[in-house]
């Protein structure tokens, strides 16, 4: 009976670490990037991956994260000494933008939209409805203070076979056309 249960341990931490080893390593936004849902008027827009990655990615991004962020102080198109420094306070100034913005383009009625906010480019990612009216949108986005680039990944069809942008649902899945 002993040698019984000790058998069955053993498969059950066999199966355990054959599981811990398949398992898919967890994505984390290891850099503290905003990311933020701003409307939810279009059902079922699949959810954007925004700055969650791998520790994987994470690592192989690193060098080139770090010289893109430096690079605009260096080039002395920055007051701060790190583009990603600006994230937080831009974030923060856009929510603001958002509201009186609403009132001229009803964004909120008309949209399921994420921002992500890296190095100061606004990601724009999410579902729009066939008449809105995403020039004047991205426009007045862009407009917002410490703003360098607003890139629109977004989508008219939340069921196209293929997106502008990953998705937390499947985050292999390859992109079409990437406004990044």
């Amino acid at each position: 009976m002993k040698r019984l249960i000790e058998l069955r341990l053993a498969c059950l931490l066999i199966c355990a670490a054959t599981v811990h080893a398949y398992a898919e390593a967890p994505r984390v936004n290891r850099g503290h990037d905003p990311f933020i849902q701003i409307s939810k008027a279009i059902a079922g827009c699949p959810t954007p991956l925004g700055p969650f990655e791998t520790e994987k990615e994470w690592l192989d991004d690193s060098h080139y994260r770090i010289e893109r962020g430096n690079s605009c102080w260096i080039e002395g198109r920055c007051r701060l000494p790190n583009a990603y420094l600006y994230d937080e306070e831009i974030a923060g100034t856009v929510q603001r933008r958002l509201a009186n913005l609403n009132v001229a383009t009803h964004w909120r009625e008309q949209s399921s939209l994420w921002l992500t906010l890296q190095r100061r480019f606004i990601y724009v990612e999410g579902c729009v409805a066939p008449g809105f009216d995403k020039t004047t949108f991205l426009a007045e986005l862009a407009k917002t203070a410490d703003v360098e680039r607003v890139i629109d990944n977004t989508v008219t069809n939340p069921h196209a076979a293929q997106l502008p942008y990953r998705t937390q649902a499947d985050p292999d899945k390859p992109v079409l056309e990437p406004g990044n």
